[in-house]
């Protein structure tokens, strides 16, 4: 293996070397960007708030603390937050993905009439929208607000996803619906029997985008939503993060407003990594669909 690359190296001219290793630094420089602020909030999390606030990070583990997650698991408002992120995550990738795979059916055919019509309507949607006021009396007005399909519906479909699945689509053998015509299957069984299973790659990475996009999304449930018990955990974590405003059960028992600060501040580490590890825990099980699937479009547009 060794012998190859070393062959292979040899190929390359000093120009391309060059570049080649100052894509490797800069890639480093990336990954250490990433690497460290992750090192030190999952470190950050475990320490006595004290020593965080005196002495910044230690590897001294007498100093080190679970207070910080019992605090938040003992929340009751973060268990509603985080059952309200998880639902409307996946019942909004449910509706964007079908959405999403439906309309880029018809368009990825050749002979669809209007289809020329309806991309360019698509396309106009990626750079002009109705605007937040507009919008918000849409929902208002179709009695969605102050409900979970006030998040869901708005943004479930994506053009930029559209155009994705309708390269993927073009992308397989017309020879697939011959012999599905052949066999005298109609449109609505070729496409859920035949073409779908095919084209789980990118119903894989489309779900995971939409997963992860509605997972971080907390702009829409500010606007829309108003009862506490519908709010997804993106909120409870806007109030610990940005406006320093913990819920009040976590720092109850703490009567200093010194030592109040300095659990808020390290409550902000705790719910980062708390809110994370569902995305951590997805990303190996959708990774075997990345190559097929995220490089849909590179070469066919």
């Amino acid at each position: 293996m060794a012998k190859q690359k070393k062959s292979k190296m040899a190929l390359y001219t000093r120009q391309d070397k060059i570049i080649l290793y100052c894509g490797y630094a800069l890639l480093g420089l990336f990954l250490l960007a990433i690497i460290v602020p992750m090192i030190y909030i999952v470190i950050a999390s475990f320490m006595d708030p004290v020593t965080l606030q005196n002495k910044g990070i230690s590897f001294d583990f007498s100093k080190w603390s679970l207070d910080a997650y019992q605090r938040v698991v003992s929340d009751k408002q973060i268990w509603v937050g985080f059952k309200n992120a998880v639902l409307y995550s996946i019942i909004f990738t449910i509706v964007s993905v079908a959405v999403t795979m439906l309309a880029a059916y018809p368009m990825s055919l050749p002979d669809f009439k209007g289809k020329k019509i309806f991309n360019t309507l698509f396309v106009i949607t990626m750079f002009f929208s109705g605007g937040l006021i507009p919008t918000y009396l849409l929902i208002n007005n179709l009695g969605l607000l102050d409900s979970m399909w006030a998040v869901i519906l708005p943004g479930a479909f994506s053009v930029w996803n559209m155009i994705i699945a309708r390269t993927y689509y073009q992308g397989i053998p017309r020879e697939l619906r011959e012999a599905a015509d052949v066999d005298g299957a109609s449109e609505m069984l070729y496409f859920f029997k035949i073409l779908l299973p095919v084209c789980m790659p990118v119903v894989a990475v489309l779900a995971l985008w939409q997963f992860v996009a509605m997972w971080n999304s907390y702009f829409d449930a500010m606007i829309y939503l108003n009862s506490a018990s519908k709010q997804p955990l993106q909120l409870v974590l806007r109030s610990i993060l940005i406006q320093s405003q913990p819920e009040s059960g976590m720092i109850a028992d703490i009567q200093s407003t010194a030592e109040r600060a300095k659990m808020a501040e390290l409550l902000k580490y705790a719910t980062i990594i708390i809110s994370s590890l569902p995305l951590l825990v997805m990303y190996p099980f959708f990774q075997k669909y990345f190559d097929a699937g995220i490089m849909a479009g590179s070469i066919k547009g």
